[in-house]
């Protein structure tokens, strides 16, 4: 909203906004993804790969803008990031190739790590597949033993955690994903329970939730951004000519009341690179 704001947009004046959440229900994507086309939009906005995939089932000629979908090509969303050749355009992530330097960071911030997991949305078996090939094919020359720990609804969550702790792996990065987002605040508050360190994908799960380090762009930034694009399509411009964006600035935030919660010393060089360090 601030974005638009930014672009003299204002709700109830010069623009209307429909909004619809999920909860990251599959069903829901689909249904109120319908429920937005019907009502004939101008534009619909779409949070994550599961909205964009529902708004691009709902409609051929509506455009669509997404926003931090992990892989738009991997995931048939456009042909082409420079030409997305249909109603659809908007912003990624990059969710899975950053996935390697992840799992460097938390190496490097943790020099003992041996055994770590790789927490993934398995009710998107796709994006799930896709994310556990890069992870362990960056885990291996790092050393690392990975495992997949695979969640489908929030009452897996739990018993996830359970199986980290017997498995005895000392670390866990999360990918991007909708349900893991949502859930940001109880994944860090049973990984501090644990003793465990978690990286996630963006600041706001270090700022907000406590996480002990993330690393990718800045999802307030991806956010605000959205409505240049709309900006652009409700004067006329096609989406199939407006580029994919890809994220320009990526950040390395770390959050030392974290790391002393959890007995652990970062070592300087980690610190010096970190964009932010949470005293």
């Amino acid at each position: 909203m601030e974005g638009f704001r930014n672009l003299g947009y204002v709700d109830g004046k010069n623009i209307t906004f429909e909004h619809r959440f999920p909860n990251d229900q599959p069903e829901r994507f689909i249904s109120l993804a319908a429920e937005l086309a019907q009502m004939k939009v101008d534009v619909l906005i779409a949070v994550t790969r599961n909205a964009a995939i529902a708004a691009q089932r709902a409609t051929m000629t509506i455009p669509i803008v997404f926003i931090a979908v992990p892989d738009p090509l991997g995931s048939k969303l456009v042909a082409s990031l420079g030409r997305p050749d249909a109603n659809i355009t908007g912003l990624t992530n990059m969710a899975i190739e950053l996935v390697p330097k992840r799992i460097q960071v938390l190496k490097e911030a943790i020099p003992g790590l041996s055994r770590i997991g790789l927490l993934v949305n398995a009710s998107v078996p796709d994006a799930a597949r896709r994310y556990v090939d890069v992870a362990e094919a960056a885990a291996g020359p790092l050393g690392l033993t990975l495992k997949p720990v695979e969640i489908r609804t929030p009452e897996d969550i739990g018993p996830a955690f359970s199986m980290i702790t017997q498995s005895r792996l000392q670390g866990v990065c999360l990918t991007s994903d909708g349900l893991i987002y949502v859930e940001q605040e109880r994944l860090s508050q049973l990984a501090l329970d644990r003793k465990l360190p978690l990286i996630g994908y963006t600041r706001d799960m270090a700022n907000w939730t406590g996480m002990l380090i993330t690393y990718g762009p800045n999802n307030v930034a991806l956010f605000k951004r959205a409505a240049y694009f709309v900006d652009k399509i409700l004067k006329g411009a096609r989406p199939s000519d407006l580029p994919v964006e890809q994220p320009t600035v990526i950040e390395l935030i770390i959050n030392l009341k974290t790391a002393k919660a959890l007995g652990l010393t970062i070592p300087p060089a980690v610190l010096a690179r970190a964009d932010e360090v949470i005293q």
